[in-house]
């Protein structure tokens, strides 16, 4: 009888272990999947910014650093390596910031901002930007949730064996890069 008992808490233990890993790799799963929506919304992104800034070139060529500044913005963007949340963050930190200036230019021009070229570009750029939006608040909670399997006892013991380490948040330093790029006709 005690070898009954004995055999039936080892098979729940084993039972738990295996559920209670299984279950990290699936959250991990969750945690890279919503990432590659990020670095899809963020490609889409980078792609979008060259056609505006040449489209604002053509009407303001005297504004040829800040166009610089959102070129050279651009590039170390899309520099970051894969997976390097902490250097995504930084870098469209920088990004969200000249291109804050670049629209501003646009204001001063107003066949520029009647143009329907610029006019298509700037709604293509708000809907890119909710979507990374709504991408960056679903993979914070796929990390929240992940990070607590991770921290939380007793899954800490499974994750310390598994290798499952807690994960970054996307997290903007400057709250200003949180809100959507304004766009005024």
């Amino acid at each position: 009888m005690t070898l009954w008992i004995t055999l039936g808490i080892a098979a729940v233990l084993i039972l738990w272990i295996i559920g209670t890993y299984n279950g990290l790799v699936k959250s991990k799963i969750k945690i890279d999947n919503s990432w590659s929506d990020i670095s899809v919304f963020l490609k889409k992104r980078f792609d979008l910014i060259p056609n505006i800034v040449n489209t604002v070139k053509g009407y303001a060529a005297h504004e040829s650093q800040t166009l610089e500044k959102v070129i050279q913005a651009r590039n170390a963007a899309v520099a970051v390596p894969a997976g390097d949340v902490a250097g995504q963050v930084a870098a469209n930190q920088v990004l969200g910031g000249a291109m804050r200036g670049l629209l501003a230019i646009a204001e001063s021009y107003p066949d520029l901002k009647a143009n329907a070229q610029f006019i298509e570009l700037q709604h293509a750029l708000q809907d890119i930007e909710g979507e990374l939006s709504n991408s960056r608040r679903y993979y914070n909670a796929t990390v929240r949730d992940y990070n607590t399997a991770v921290q939380q006892f007793p899954g800490v013991i499974v994750a310390n064996f598994g290798g499952f380490k807690a994960r970054e948040f996307f997290e903007l330093e400057n709250k200003d890069e949180a809100k959507n790029v304004e766009v005024k006709f």
